[in-house]
Formats: structure tokens, C-alpha cells, sequence
């Protein structure tokens, strides 16, 4: 999960951030982060359009998630 990671980063976004916008604790997100825990499709769907709102417009969940 080192990708999600760096796009977090490139977003400017903390591990906090991102909890809140999932509506998760600090340390439910961390497990995601670190493929502890898998991310939801609805989680999945936030973190591309967020990539796409403000790096990557054509970004895809796959190109995120599984490549």
C-alpha cells in the first residue's frame, strides 16, 4: 500500500485527514493504509475523486489501487 500512501502524500493530506473524510478513526485508516484492512469501494471512489479533482483527472481505481 506504499502507492495510497505517496497519493495521500501528493494530496497533501494526512493520515487524520483521511479518517475524517471516510468518516473512520485515525487508526481504522492506518490498517487500511498499510493493507491491514481492505478500503471499501465507497473509500476507493473518495480517494480517486479526490486525485482526480486535483492531480490526475483520468486517474482510475484500478491505477490506484491495483496496478
Amino acid at each position: 500500500m506504499n502507492k495510497i500512501i505517496g497519493y495521500r502524500k501528493m494530496l497533501g493530506l494526512t493520515q487524520n485527514d483521511m479518517a475524517r473524510l471516510f468518516g473512520i478513526s485515525p487508526q481504522a485508516y492506518r490498517m487500511k493504509e498499510h493493507g491491514k484492512t481492505a478500503f471499501s469501494k465507497s473509500e476507493m471512489l473518495l480517494v480517486r475523486n479526490s486525485l482526480r479533482q486535483k492531480l490526475f483527472p483520468n486517474i482510475t481505481v484500478d491505477e490506484i489501487f491495483f496496478d
